[in-house]
């Protein structure tokens, strides 16, 4: 996966108190506006333009899980990630899960300490080296980027992300690749093509789509 920034925080407060097990028969209910704008942005970004070569297979799949989740209380944030993980751990057709934070992450730096607090968190429970949480937002800056460096576009996303990855499933899939150093040198190339003016406004374009009815 793309690199990212990792920043100390305290997470020692923050453990997971028993969950009831997730039912996954559950309908799912129709689209937040944020969910619909990384649903949109999944299917148009992340694999139109094949940001993501292992992408276009789950979603063709439906095998993509979205979830809407808010910021302004870590707490509970940090259960549903746990209830997530445990989802996973019993819903094998479910590859990958994706939380969207509608509101409270907007700040990059704030967004880091909470992704930093949900790592440790993982490991904490035991998910260290079986699921992966992988990092998105809208203002996302790579460590040794510039902040308005094109390829930061790779991560930058509607609305922020945590990102649930099964890491048995990633190493497949990169076992099978033919270069996989290729896949991120590839995408900052696309990027630089795009060019920033056209990333922004699409980026614009899918915060301002309603919700689903």
């Amino acid at each position: 996966m793309l690199a990212q920034d990792k920043r100390l925080c305290n997470a020692t407060r923050y453990t997971a108190d028993p969950i009831e097990e997730p039912d996954v028969s559950q309908a799912h209910p129709p689209d937040s506006r944020s969910v619909a704008a990384t649903r949109r942005w999944v299917e148009q970004f992340v694999v139109g333009h094949s940001v993501c070569p292992f992408a276009a297979r789950e979603v063709d799949a439906d095998r993509v899980r979205y979830r809407e989740v808010s910021a302004s209380d870590w707490e509970a944030l940090l259960t549903t990630l746990i209830e997530e993980c445990r989802r996973l751990d019993g819903a094998s057709e479910i590859e990958t899960t994706l939380l969207v934070i509608g509101d409270g992450a907007e700040d990059f730096d704030d967004y880091l300490d909470l992704l930093a607090v949900g790592e440790a968190l993982m490991a904490d429970q035991g998910y260290e080296g079986v699921y992966q949480l992988a990092s998105f937002h809208p203002d996302y800056c790579f460590a040794d980027a510039a902040e308005d460096a094109v390829e930061n576009y790779t991560n930058r996303s509607p609305w922020p992300l945590l990102h649930l990855l099964r890491e048995e499933s990633l190493s497949v899939v990169l076992d099978r690749h033919p270069d996989p150093a290729a896949i991120p040198v590839r995408n900052m190339a696309l990027m630089a093509e795009l060019g920033r003016s056209r990333l922004d406004a699409s980026l614009a374009a899918l915060r301002g789509l309603p919700a689903d009815k």
